[in-house]
Protein backbone atom coordinates (compact mmCIF):
# COMPACT_ATOMS: atom_id res chain seq x y z
CA UNK A 1 0.00 0.00 0.00
CA UNK A 2 1.07 3.56 -0.62
CA UNK A 3 2.22 5.52 2.41
CA UNK A 4 -0.49 7.90 3.61
CA UNK A 5 0.34 11.51 2.88
CA UNK A 6 0.80 14.19 5.51
CA UNK A 7 -2.57 15.67 6.41
CA UNK A 8 -2.77 19.44 6.75
CA UNK A 9 0.89 19.93 7.75
CA UNK A 10 0.32 23.67 8.14
CA UNK A 11 -2.57 23.24 10.58
CA UNK A 12 -2.03 25.29 13.74
CA UNK A 13 -4.11 25.81 16.85
CA UNK A 14 -5.72 29.18 17.43
CA UNK A 15 -6.09 30.98 20.73
CA UNK A 16 -3.34 29.09 22.52
CA UNK A 17 -2.26 30.92 25.63
CA UNK A 18 1.48 31.37 25.22
CA UNK A 19 3.67 31.82 28.31
CA UNK A 20 5.27 35.21 28.76
CA UNK A 21 8.67 33.66 28.07
CA UNK A 22 10.04 34.72 31.45
CA UNK A 23 12.14 32.62 33.79
CA UNK A 24 11.03 31.71 37.30
CA UNK A 25 13.76 33.04 39.59
CA UNK A 26 13.47 33.46 43.34
CA UNK A 27 9.69 33.69 43.32
CA UNK A 28 9.42 36.15 40.42
CA UNK A 29 9.02 36.00 36.66
CA UNK A 30 12.22 37.50 35.33
CA UNK A 31 14.07 38.04 32.11
CA UNK A 32 17.45 36.47 31.51
CA UNK A 33 20.69 38.42 31.89
CA UNK A 34 21.34 41.05 29.18
CA UNK A 35 24.05 38.92 27.61
CA UNK A 36 21.72 35.94 27.08
CA UNK A 37 20.91 35.12 23.47
CA UNK A 38 17.50 33.99 22.22
CA UNK A 39 16.55 30.57 20.90
CA UNK A 40 13.98 30.27 18.13
CA UNK A 41 11.08 27.94 18.88
CA UNK A 42 9.85 26.19 15.71
CA UNK A 43 6.72 24.18 14.98
CA UNK A 44 7.87 20.60 14.20
CA UNK A 45 4.87 20.07 11.91
CA UNK A 46 5.68 23.03 9.67
CA UNK A 47 9.13 24.31 10.55
CA UNK A 48 7.56 27.72 11.13
CA UNK A 49 8.62 30.17 13.83
CA UNK A 50 6.51 30.24 17.02
CA UNK A 51 8.43 32.42 19.50
CA UNK A 52 11.78 32.71 21.24
CA UNK A 53 13.06 31.66 24.65
CA UNK A 54 16.16 32.79 26.59
CA UNK A 55 19.44 30.96 26.21
CA UNK A 56 20.42 31.38 29.84
CA UNK A 57 23.99 32.02 30.89
CA UNK A 58 25.96 30.68 33.84
CA UNK A 59 25.00 33.89 35.69
CA UNK A 60 21.31 33.12 35.25
CA UNK A 61 21.85 29.58 36.52
CA UNK A 62 23.81 30.89 39.50
CA UNK A 63 20.92 33.26 40.30
CA UNK A 64 18.51 30.31 40.25
CA UNK A 65 20.71 28.02 42.34
CA UNK A 66 21.40 30.69 44.94
CA UNK A 67 17.67 31.32 45.25
CA UNK A 68 17.02 27.59 45.69
CA UNK A 69 19.81 27.35 48.27
CA UNK A 70 18.50 30.31 50.29
CA UNK A 71 15.03 28.80 50.31
CA UNK A 72 16.33 25.38 51.36
CA UNK A 73 18.37 26.84 54.22
CA UNK A 74 15.59 29.14 55.41
CA UNK A 75 13.84 28.49 58.70
CA UNK A 76 10.48 28.76 56.95
CA UNK A 77 11.31 25.92 54.54
CA UNK A 78 13.07 23.76 57.12
CA UNK A 79 10.11 24.02 59.49
CA UNK A 80 7.37 23.59 56.88
CA UNK A 81 5.23 20.60 57.75
CA UNK A 82 5.42 17.71 55.28
CA UNK A 83 1.64 17.91 54.86
CA UNK A 84 1.99 21.53 53.79
CA UNK A 85 4.57 20.61 51.14
CA UNK A 86 2.01 18.10 49.91
CA UNK A 87 -0.62 20.85 49.80
CA UNK A 88 1.64 22.92 47.54
CA UNK A 89 1.80 20.02 45.09
CA UNK A 90 -1.95 19.50 45.29
CA UNK A 91 -2.63 23.19 44.57
CA UNK A 92 -0.38 22.96 41.53
CA UNK A 93 -2.24 19.83 40.41
CA UNK A 94 -5.54 21.71 40.66
CA UNK A 95 -4.18 24.57 38.56
CA UNK A 96 -2.88 22.22 35.86
CA UNK A 97 -6.26 20.51 35.89
CA UNK A 98 -7.94 23.90 35.45
CA UNK A 99 -5.66 24.76 32.51
CA UNK A 100 -5.49 21.24 31.07
CA UNK A 101 -6.75 22.03 27.57
CA UNK A 102 -4.52 25.08 27.25
CA UNK A 103 -1.47 23.07 28.31
CA UNK A 104 -2.37 20.16 26.04
CA UNK A 105 -2.56 22.48 23.03
CA UNK A 106 0.67 24.24 23.92
CA UNK A 107 2.49 20.92 24.38
CA UNK A 108 1.21 19.66 21.03
CA UNK A 109 2.25 22.81 19.17
CA UNK A 110 5.72 22.93 20.73
CA UNK A 111 6.64 19.25 20.50
CA UNK A 112 4.61 18.03 17.52
CA UNK A 113 2.85 15.44 19.69
CA UNK A 114 -0.69 14.52 18.76
CA UNK A 115 -3.21 16.65 20.63
CA UNK A 116 -5.14 13.50 21.49
CA UNK A 117 -2.00 12.17 23.20
CA UNK A 118 -1.24 15.32 25.18
CA UNK A 119 -4.86 15.37 26.35
CA UNK A 120 -4.99 11.71 27.35
CA UNK A 121 -1.43 11.07 28.55
CA UNK A 122 0.86 14.05 29.08
CA UNK A 123 -1.39 16.34 31.09
CA UNK A 124 -3.13 13.60 33.15
CA UNK A 125 0.30 12.13 33.99
CA UNK A 126 1.51 15.51 35.28
CA UNK A 127 -1.58 15.90 37.46
CA UNK A 128 -1.41 12.37 38.85
CA UNK A 129 2.34 12.63 39.55
CA UNK A 130 1.78 15.76 41.62
CA UNK A 131 -0.97 14.05 43.61
CA UNK A 132 0.96 10.80 44.02
CA UNK A 133 4.02 12.52 45.49
CA UNK A 134 1.90 14.95 47.50
CA UNK A 135 0.73 11.85 49.35
CA UNK A 136 4.29 10.71 49.96
CA UNK A 137 5.34 13.99 51.61
CA UNK A 138 3.93 12.98 55.02
CA UNK A 139 4.97 9.34 54.84
CA UNK A 140 8.76 9.57 54.70
CA UNK A 141 10.24 7.78 57.71
CA UNK A 142 13.42 6.31 59.14
CA UNK A 143 13.92 3.31 61.42
CA UNK A 144 14.93 2.34 64.92
CA UNK A 145 18.07 0.18 65.11
CA UNK A 146 18.91 -2.19 67.98
CA UNK A 147 22.61 -1.78 68.79
CA UNK A 148 25.22 -4.26 69.95
CA UNK A 149 28.09 -1.92 70.96
CA UNK A 150 31.59 -3.36 71.17
CA UNK A 151 32.32 -1.39 74.33
CA UNK A 152 30.43 -2.85 77.31
CA UNK A 153 30.41 0.17 79.64
CA UNK A 154 27.15 -0.45 81.41
CA UNK A 155 25.33 2.20 79.38
CA UNK A 156 22.36 1.73 77.09
CA UNK A 157 22.50 2.90 73.49
CA UNK A 158 19.75 3.96 71.12
CA UNK A 159 20.02 4.66 67.39
CA UNK A 160 17.62 5.72 64.71
CA UNK A 161 17.79 6.97 61.14
CA UNK A 162 16.06 9.84 59.40
CA UNK A 163 15.60 10.43 55.68
CA UNK A 164 17.01 13.91 55.09
CA UNK A 165 16.42 15.91 51.89
CA UNK A 166 19.41 16.23 49.56
CA UNK A 167 19.26 20.01 49.22
CA UNK A 168 19.17 21.82 45.89
CA UNK A 169 18.19 19.51 43.03
CA UNK A 170 18.97 20.25 39.39
CA UNK A 171 16.35 18.69 37.10
CA UNK A 172 17.28 18.48 33.42
CA UNK A 173 14.45 17.25 31.20
CA UNK A 174 14.14 15.97 27.61
CA UNK A 175 11.96 17.08 24.71
CA UNK A 176 9.73 14.04 24.27
CA UNK A 177 7.52 14.48 27.40
CA UNK A 178 8.27 18.06 28.48
CA UNK A 179 5.66 18.89 31.12
CA UNK A 180 5.43 15.35 32.48
CA UNK A 181 9.20 15.14 32.91
CA UNK A 182 9.33 18.53 34.62
CA UNK A 183 6.76 17.31 37.15
CA UNK A 184 8.56 13.97 37.40
CA UNK A 185 11.61 15.84 38.73
CA UNK A 186 9.81 18.55 40.70
CA UNK A 187 7.16 16.56 42.58
CA UNK A 188 9.30 14.01 44.47
CA UNK A 189 11.96 16.63 45.20
CA UNK A 190 9.46 19.00 46.83
CA UNK A 191 7.72 16.13 48.63
CA UNK A 192 11.06 15.17 50.18
CA UNK A 193 11.88 18.75 51.24
CA UNK A 194 14.39 19.62 48.52
CA UNK A 195 14.33 22.77 46.42
CA UNK A 196 14.60 22.68 42.64
CA UNK A 197 16.14 24.30 39.58
CA UNK A 198 14.56 22.99 36.37
CA UNK A 199 16.26 23.22 32.97
CA UNK A 200 13.96 21.97 30.20
CA UNK A 201 15.17 21.00 26.74
CA UNK A 202 15.76 23.98 24.48
CA UNK A 203 13.59 22.15 21.93
CA UNK A 204 10.46 22.16 24.15
CA UNK A 205 10.45 24.73 26.95
CA UNK A 206 7.05 26.37 26.54
CA UNK A 207 4.94 24.23 28.88
CA UNK A 208 7.68 24.36 31.54
CA UNK A 209 7.72 28.17 31.34
CA UNK A 210 3.92 28.16 31.67
CA UNK A 211 4.36 25.80 34.62
CA UNK A 212 6.49 28.49 36.27
CA UNK A 213 3.57 30.91 36.07
CA UNK A 214 1.27 28.34 37.68
CA UNK A 215 3.82 27.63 40.42
CA UNK A 216 3.68 31.30 41.38
CA UNK A 217 -0.11 31.19 41.38
CA UNK A 218 -0.03 28.09 43.61
CA UNK A 219 1.89 30.03 46.25
CA UNK A 220 5.19 28.15 46.36
CA UNK A 221 7.74 29.93 48.57
CA UNK A 222 10.24 32.09 46.71
CA UNK A 223 13.13 29.94 45.49
CA UNK A 224 11.48 26.58 46.11
CA UNK A 225 11.24 26.02 42.35
CA UNK A 226 13.24 27.95 39.76
CA UNK A 227 13.18 27.54 35.98
CA UNK A 228 15.93 28.41 33.52
CA UNK A 229 16.00 27.68 29.80
CA UNK A 230 18.85 27.27 27.36
CA UNK A 231 21.33 24.91 25.82
CA UNK A 232 22.76 21.91 27.59
CA UNK A 233 26.36 22.91 27.01
CA UNK A 234 25.74 26.32 28.66
CA UNK A 235 22.85 26.34 31.14
CA UNK A 236 22.85 22.59 31.69
CA UNK A 237 26.60 22.41 32.28
CA UNK A 238 26.47 25.36 34.69
CA UNK A 239 23.76 23.62 36.68
CA UNK A 240 25.65 20.32 36.87
CA UNK A 241 28.90 22.01 37.88
CA UNK A 242 27.43 24.40 40.47
CA UNK A 243 28.88 23.58 43.91
CA UNK A 244 25.59 24.24 45.74
CA UNK A 245 23.62 21.73 43.67
CA UNK A 246 23.58 18.49 45.62
CA UNK A 247 21.77 16.25 43.16
CA UNK A 248 21.14 16.07 39.41
CA UNK A 249 18.17 14.22 37.97
CA UNK A 250 18.53 13.90 34.20
CA UNK A 251 16.51 12.20 31.50
CA UNK A 252 17.99 12.12 28.01
CA UNK A 253 20.67 10.56 25.86
CA UNK A 254 23.31 8.19 27.19
CA UNK A 255 26.15 10.35 25.84
CA UNK A 256 24.89 13.41 27.72
CA UNK A 257 24.27 11.32 30.84
CA UNK A 258 27.86 10.11 30.78
CA UNK A 259 29.11 13.70 30.58
CA UNK A 260 26.86 14.71 33.47
CA UNK A 261 28.09 11.86 35.65
CA UNK A 262 31.71 12.80 34.96
CA UNK A 263 31.02 16.48 35.66
CA UNK A 264 29.23 15.61 38.91
CA UNK A 265 32.17 13.63 40.25
CA UNK A 266 34.34 16.53 41.55
CA UNK A 267 31.60 17.64 43.96
CA UNK A 268 30.25 14.12 44.54
CA UNK A 269 26.75 15.09 43.49
CA UNK A 270 24.17 12.36 43.64
CA UNK A 271 22.74 11.54 40.24
CA UNK A 272 19.70 9.86 38.79
CA UNK A 273 20.20 9.20 35.07
CA UNK A 274 17.36 7.81 32.96
CA UNK A 275 19.02 7.32 29.60
CA UNK A 276 18.64 5.60 26.26
CA UNK A 277 17.22 2.25 25.32
CA UNK A 278 17.13 -0.36 22.59
CA UNK A 279 14.24 -2.36 23.93
CA UNK A 280 13.29 -5.75 22.48
CA UNK A 281 9.72 -6.70 21.73
CA UNK A 282 9.76 -10.51 21.91
CA UNK A 283 6.92 -12.38 20.18
CA UNK A 284 6.84 -16.11 20.84
CA UNK A 285 5.19 -18.63 18.54
CA UNK A 286 2.23 -19.18 20.88
CA UNK A 287 1.41 -15.47 21.31
CA UNK A 288 -2.05 -14.11 20.64
CA UNK A 289 -1.17 -12.29 17.43
CA UNK A 290 -4.39 -10.29 17.44
CA UNK A 291 -2.86 -8.51 20.46
CA UNK A 292 0.85 -8.95 19.81
CA UNK A 293 0.98 -7.44 16.30
CA UNK A 294 -0.79 -4.15 17.14
CA UNK A 295 1.07 -4.15 20.44
CA UNK A 296 4.42 -4.38 18.66
CA UNK A 297 3.40 -1.58 16.29
CA UNK A 298 2.31 0.66 19.16
CA UNK A 299 5.54 -0.13 21.02
CA UNK A 300 7.59 1.54 18.29
CA UNK A 301 5.31 4.01 16.50
CA UNK A 302 3.73 5.73 19.50
CA UNK A 303 4.97 9.32 19.81
CA UNK A 304 6.77 8.79 16.48
CA UNK A 305 9.16 6.39 18.19
CA UNK A 306 10.45 9.17 20.43
CA UNK A 307 10.17 7.16 23.63
CA UNK A 308 13.14 5.81 25.55
CA UNK A 309 11.40 2.46 26.01
CA UNK A 310 10.33 2.17 22.35
CA UNK A 311 10.28 -1.46 21.18
CA UNK A 312 12.81 -0.85 18.42
CA UNK A 313 14.05 -4.47 18.12
CA UNK A 314 11.36 -6.97 17.15
CA UNK A 315 12.46 -10.53 17.97
CA UNK A 316 10.03 -13.09 16.52
CA UNK A 317 10.06 -16.87 16.69
CA UNK A 318 10.35 -18.36 13.20
CA UNK A 319 6.93 -20.06 13.16
CA UNK A 320 5.11 -16.69 13.23
CA UNK A 321 7.80 -14.41 11.78
CA UNK A 322 6.21 -13.81 8.37
CA UNK A 323 2.75 -13.20 9.82
CA UNK A 324 4.06 -10.75 12.42
CA UNK A 325 6.22 -8.64 10.12
CA UNK A 326 3.45 -8.50 7.52
CA UNK A 327 1.00 -7.33 10.17
CA UNK A 328 3.30 -4.68 11.63
CA UNK A 329 4.22 -3.45 8.14
CA UNK A 330 0.53 -3.18 7.20
CA UNK A 331 -0.06 -0.98 10.23
CA UNK A 332 3.00 1.13 9.42
CA UNK A 333 1.83 1.75 5.84
CA UNK A 334 -1.63 2.90 6.86
CA UNK A 335 -0.73 5.27 9.71
CA UNK A 336 -1.68 8.83 8.80
CA UNK A 337 0.99 11.42 9.44
CA UNK A 338 -0.04 14.91 10.42
CA UNK A 339 0.26 17.92 12.68
CA UNK A 340 -0.64 17.47 16.32
CA UNK A 341 -3.97 19.29 16.03
CA UNK A 342 -5.09 17.34 12.97
CA UNK A 343 -7.87 15.05 14.25
CA UNK A 344 -7.11 12.49 11.55
CA UNK A 345 -3.40 12.24 12.33
CA UNK A 346 -2.13 9.03 13.93
CA UNK A 347 1.56 9.88 14.06
CA UNK A 348 3.22 13.28 14.30
CA UNK A 349 6.53 14.75 13.20
CA UNK A 350 9.94 14.25 14.75
CA UNK A 351 11.12 17.03 17.02
CA UNK A 352 13.59 18.71 14.63
CA UNK A 353 15.18 18.61 11.22
CA UNK A 354 18.38 17.38 12.84
CA UNK A 355 16.60 14.45 14.47
CA UNK A 356 14.77 13.57 11.24
CA UNK A 357 18.04 13.64 9.32
CA UNK A 358 19.73 11.43 11.91
CA UNK A 359 16.93 8.86 11.67
CA UNK A 360 17.10 9.00 7.88
CA UNK A 361 20.86 8.52 7.93
CA UNK A 362 20.69 5.41 10.13
CA UNK A 363 18.01 3.85 7.93
CA UNK A 364 19.81 4.73 4.71
CA UNK A 365 23.07 3.18 5.93
CA UNK A 366 21.26 -0.03 6.87
CA UNK A 367 19.63 -0.23 3.43
CA UNK A 368 23.04 0.26 1.83
CA UNK A 369 24.30 -2.69 3.90
CA UNK A 370 21.53 -5.02 2.74
CA UNK A 371 18.55 -4.36 4.98
CA UNK A 372 15.09 -4.32 3.38
CA UNK A 373 12.41 -1.74 4.16
CA UNK A 374 9.18 -3.72 4.30
CA UNK A 375 7.41 -0.42 5.01
CA UNK A 376 8.54 3.20 5.01
CA UNK A 377 12.23 3.98 4.84
CA UNK A 378 12.18 7.64 3.89
CA UNK A 379 11.28 11.18 4.89
CA UNK A 380 7.90 12.51 3.77
CA UNK A 381 6.36 15.88 3.08
CA UNK A 382 7.86 19.20 2.13
CA UNK A 383 6.90 20.96 5.36
CA UNK A 384 7.71 19.79 8.85
CA UNK A 385 9.95 16.99 10.05
CA UNK A 386 8.04 13.84 9.23
CA UNK A 387 9.50 10.38 8.79
CA UNK A 388 7.62 7.33 7.54
CA UNK A 389 6.89 4.54 10.02
CA UNK A 390 9.51 2.01 8.97
CA UNK A 391 9.87 -1.76 9.30
CA UNK A 392 13.32 -3.12 8.47
CA UNK A 393 14.07 -6.79 7.82
CA UNK A 394 17.27 -8.60 6.78
CA UNK A 395 19.17 -6.61 9.40
CA UNK A 396 22.33 -7.85 11.07
CA UNK A 397 23.27 -7.52 14.70
CA UNK A 398 26.23 -5.33 13.76
CA UNK A 399 24.34 -2.62 11.86
CA UNK A 400 24.26 0.78 13.63
CA UNK A 401 20.46 0.82 13.29
CA UNK A 402 20.44 -2.32 15.47
CA UNK A 403 23.02 -1.07 17.96
CA UNK A 404 22.15 2.61 18.41
CA UNK A 405 19.05 4.27 19.81
CA UNK A 406 17.29 5.64 16.72
CA UNK A 407 14.58 7.59 18.59
CA UNK A 408 12.29 7.52 15.61
CA UNK A 409 9.54 5.31 14.13
CA UNK A 410 11.92 2.57 12.98
CA UNK A 411 11.77 -1.08 14.04
CA UNK A 412 14.26 -3.81 13.12
CA UNK A 413 12.85 -7.35 12.87
CA UNK A 414 14.91 -10.48 13.57
CA UNK A 415 13.83 -14.10 13.10
CA UNK A 416 14.48 -16.41 16.07
CA UNK A 417 15.27 -19.85 14.66
CA UNK A 418 16.11 -21.59 17.94
CA UNK A 419 14.79 -20.91 21.46
CA UNK A 420 18.39 -20.91 22.70
CA UNK A 421 19.03 -17.72 20.67
CA UNK A 422 16.35 -15.69 22.37
CA UNK A 423 17.98 -14.48 25.57
CA UNK A 424 21.30 -13.86 23.85
CA UNK A 425 19.67 -11.69 21.17
CA UNK A 426 17.47 -9.85 23.64
CA UNK A 427 20.48 -8.93 25.79
CA UNK A 428 22.78 -8.20 22.83
CA UNK A 429 22.76 -4.45 23.40
CA UNK A 430 24.67 -2.02 25.60
CA UNK A 431 21.30 -0.79 26.87
CA UNK A 432 19.00 -2.32 29.45
CA UNK A 433 15.94 -0.15 29.92
CA UNK A 434 12.91 -2.26 29.03
CA UNK A 435 11.56 -5.25 27.13
CA UNK A 436 8.25 -6.94 26.43
CA UNK A 437 7.38 -10.62 26.01
CA UNK A 438 4.26 -11.75 24.18
CA UNK A 439 3.12 -15.31 24.87
CA UNK A 440 0.22 -17.36 26.23
CA UNK A 441 2.65 -19.43 28.33
CA UNK A 442 2.96 -17.39 31.51
CA UNK A 443 5.37 -19.85 33.11
CA UNK A 444 7.78 -19.38 30.22
CA UNK A 445 7.13 -15.62 30.28
CA UNK A 446 8.19 -15.27 33.91
CA UNK A 447 11.26 -17.47 33.46
CA UNK A 448 12.30 -15.45 30.40
CA UNK A 449 11.65 -12.15 32.18
CA UNK A 450 14.07 -13.22 34.89
CA UNK A 451 16.85 -13.55 32.29
CA UNK A 452 16.23 -10.33 30.36
CA UNK A 453 18.75 -7.68 31.40
CA UNK A 454 16.40 -4.72 31.68
CA UNK A 455 14.95 -2.46 34.36
CA UNK A 456 11.37 -3.22 33.29
CA UNK A 457 9.93 -6.27 31.55
CA UNK A 458 6.31 -6.19 30.37
CA UNK A 459 4.30 -9.34 29.68
CA UNK A 460 1.73 -9.11 26.88
CA UNK A 461 1.89 -5.32 26.91
CA UNK A 462 4.44 -2.56 26.32
CA UNK A 463 5.07 1.00 27.53
CA UNK A 464 2.78 0.72 30.55
CA UNK A 465 4.11 2.96 33.33
CA UNK A 466 2.67 3.56 36.76
CA UNK A 467 3.87 6.08 39.33
CA UNK A 468 3.96 3.36 42.00
CA UNK A 469 6.33 1.12 40.01
CA UNK A 470 10.08 1.94 40.03
CA UNK A 471 11.40 2.91 36.61
CA UNK A 472 14.96 3.05 35.30
CA UNK A 473 17.57 1.10 33.44
CA UNK A 474 20.60 -1.13 33.62
CA UNK A 475 23.92 -0.89 31.75
CA UNK A 476 24.03 2.23 29.52
CA UNK A 477 20.35 2.92 30.19
CA UNK A 478 21.12 4.74 33.39
CA UNK A 479 21.69 4.93 37.12
CA UNK A 480 19.02 4.95 39.81
CA UNK A 481 15.24 4.71 39.65
CA UNK A 482 12.30 7.07 39.48
CA UNK A 483 8.69 6.57 40.65
CA UNK A 484 7.42 4.79 43.71
CA UNK A 485 9.36 4.51 46.95
CA UNK A 486 12.59 4.46 44.94
CA UNK A 487 12.05 8.14 44.09
CA UNK A 488 11.90 8.97 47.79
CA UNK A 489 15.19 7.17 48.30
CA UNK A 490 16.64 9.10 45.35
CA UNK A 491 15.90 12.56 46.80
CA UNK A 492 16.82 11.82 50.42
CA UNK A 493 19.77 10.36 52.27
CA UNK A 494 19.77 8.46 55.56
CA UNK A 495 21.16 10.19 58.62
CA UNK A 496 21.99 8.06 61.63
CA UNK A 497 21.64 9.39 65.19
CA UNK A 498 23.15 7.44 68.09
CA UNK A 499 22.87 8.32 71.80
CA UNK A 500 24.42 6.89 74.95
CA UNK A 501 21.99 6.61 77.87
CA UNK A 502 23.60 6.37 81.33
CA UNK A 503 21.82 3.69 83.33
CA UNK A 504 22.77 5.56 86.47
CA UNK A 505 20.09 8.10 85.68
CA UNK A 506 17.53 5.41 86.52
CA UNK A 507 18.82 4.76 90.08
CA UNK A 508 15.88 4.75 92.41
CA UNK A 509 13.33 3.99 89.71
Amino acid sequence: MKQASVLNPDLTMSEIRMPEGLLLLDGKLSGASPSARRIDVLNPATGEFITTIPACTAADVDHAVMAAHRCFESQAWQSMRPLDRGRLLERLALLIEEHAEELAQLESLDSGKLLSVTRMIDIPFAIEALRYFAGWSSKISGEYIALSPLVQDGASYRAYTERKPMGVVGGITPWNFPLGQAIQKLAPAIACGCTVVLKPSEETSLTTLRLGELILEAGFPAGAVNIVTGYGHDAGAALVEHPLVRKISFTGSTATGQRIWAAAAPTMKRVTLELGGKSPTIILADADLTRAVPGAAAAIFSNSGQICTAGSRLLIEAAVYEEVIAGVADIARTLKLGAGADPQAQIGPLISARQRDRVAGLVRSSLDEGAVALAGGDMIGEAGWFYQPTVLTEVSREMPVMREEVFGPVVCALRIEEPSQLVDLANDTPYGLAASIWTRDLERAHLLADRIDAGTVWLNTHNVLDLAVPFGGRKLSGVGREFGSEAIQAYTEPKAVCMRLDRGAMVGY
